[in-house]
């Protein structure tokens, strides 16, 4: 039943041929560094670190961006559809998508997620399709969606009567703002021991083309420590308190006798500044914005592995395909890391592209990342081996002048694959920096 329950069927539980279940847990604006397994000593994921211990963790992983100021919507289009968001952006329906294809191999297909995040076209093709929660401050207060996710799934997998495996999309509305933690998950945290992100800064250097977007409205300007502080105790709570209610789905997967017979993914749409390089929002290209969180385990998959591959979210799609034995589509754009994942192949991927609306451009290629805005001529280039958080722009160095042409012929590469057809430079920049920041034409012809 599309949009309610799903009906149980009556008699005995039969005998499969028994596929393993799938588990895509999704999470909404959740920086890749707020899981403590993962190198944050300051924040509370006991059951996230259960994930990456006995899994394998991506360490470059990307959301692509997207087409719209609420990433998180295309990047959700693109986990389930397994194509970029210039390609869902054109797409007239959604087929094929991850539900489909786990519907034809013979799963239960059940998907309960945020409200507001709607992929019209994609969702109703889960057999059980509902939503819970919203953006909505009376209704976060009035109980966590995070909680009434959990009760569901729960309730749900307690009277699954086994005759399919499920395949199962959960995607949550947590940490997403307004962030309304129960008390007692706000007194797990000192607000005055939380450390600023090591790339805190009061504004953004220059103007990226976003500066007012809502998500960038969540705090005044300058961004204070005081001010960047609340905001990460907030977050940090939510975050512990929506760590225990996907601990209470996974412990019912052991009480059911079905958590070593399911393959589960974890991952968020993309991450979020608050505070970094002085913004608050996901409308921006950098590390903490768009390198995700990516955590596979289960039957098959090797215990405590990190891996450096490159990967994007809408890869997962053809991932647990491979993981789960099921035949994928045709014509997808993501690639499947199954390889990488069980330790058979080093990557599948040699480019990263990233792409925000008609205001930035970036690509990545090894340790150098480079960051382009066309509205502007401004462009960043940075050695993200030695320096992780961005802070040092090599743009102006003539000792990278060859390294930024090599990187602008990738980006237009990158640009003709997926079938963007943005300018990257103007004649008549808007806001141009009057200490330098432009850069010559040269670059884009």
């Amino acid at each position: 039943m599309v949009g309610g329950g799903l009906a149980l069927a009556a008699g005995p539980v039969q005998a499969f041929a028994r596929k393993p279940n799938v588990l895509f847990l999704y999470t909404d604006d959740q920086r890749r560094d707020t899981i403590r397994a993962l190198g944050n000593s300051h924040i509370q994921t006991p059951n996230l670190d259960s994930l990456v211990k006995s899994g394998v963790s991506f360490t470059n992983a990307y959301c692509m961006g997207g087409f719209s100021a609420a990433v998180c919507l295309p990047s959700r289009m693109m986990a389930l559809r397994g194509r970029s968001w210039f390609a869902v952006q054109r797409m007239q329906t959604a087929s094929p998508n991850i539900a489909e294809t786990f519907n034809d191999a013979g799963y239960v297909t059940y998907h309960l997620g945020k409200r507001g995040n709607e992929d019209a076209k994609a969702h109703p093709s889960f057999q059980f399709n509902n939503y819970v929660g919203s953006n909505d401050i009376a209704e976060r207060e009035k109980g966590q969606p995070a909680k009434i996710l959990a009760d569901q799934v729960t309730a749900y997998l307690k009277s699954w009567n086994k005759e399919k495996p499920f395949f199962m999309y959960l995607a949550d509305g947590s940490p997403h703002d307004p962030r309304v933690a129960p008390p007692q998950y706000l007194a797990k945290y000192k607000r005055e021991a939380i450390p600023l992100p090591p790339n805190f800064q009061p504004f953004h250097p220059f103007d990226n083309g976003e500066m007012t977007i809502r998500d960038e409205k969540l705090a005044p300007w300058p961004r204070t420590e005081s001010e960047i502080r609340r905001h990460l105790h907030e977050y940090y709570a939510v975050i512990t308190y929506m760590d225990e209610q996907i601990g209470r789905v996974l412990q019912t997967l052991k009480d059911i006798g079905e958590y070593d017979n399911t393959i589960i993914v974890f991952s968020s749409d993309q991450g979020i500044a608050i505070g970094s390089h002085g913004l608050m929002g996901k409308q921006n290209l950098y590390q903490h914005s768009m390198n995700s969180a990516l955590v596979f385990t289960g039957p098959g998959v090797p215990k405590g592995k990190s891996v450096d591959a490159f990967a994007y979210l809408f890869d997962i799609y053809p991932t647990l395909c491979e993981l789960a034995g099921v035949k994928p589509p045709d014509g997808l754009e993501g690639k499947s890391q199954a390889a990488v994942v069980k330790g058979n192949a080093q990557s599948v991927r040699d480019v990263i592209f990233l792409a925000y609306r008609q205001v930035q451009r970036a690509v990545r290629v090894g340790q150098w990342k480079l960051i382009h805005y066309p509205k502007v001529n401004r462009t960043q280039l940075f050695d993200l081996k030695a320096d992780p958080n961005e802070m040092r722009d090599l743009s102006r160095d003539p000792k990278h002048a060859a390294r930024m042409r090599e990187l602008f012929v990738q980006l237009r590469r990158q640009q003709q694959l997926y079938g963007d057809t943005l300018a990257l430079g103007t004649d008549d920049p808007a806001n141009s920096d009057p200490a330098g920041g432009s850069i010559t034409l040269e670059f884009f012809n």
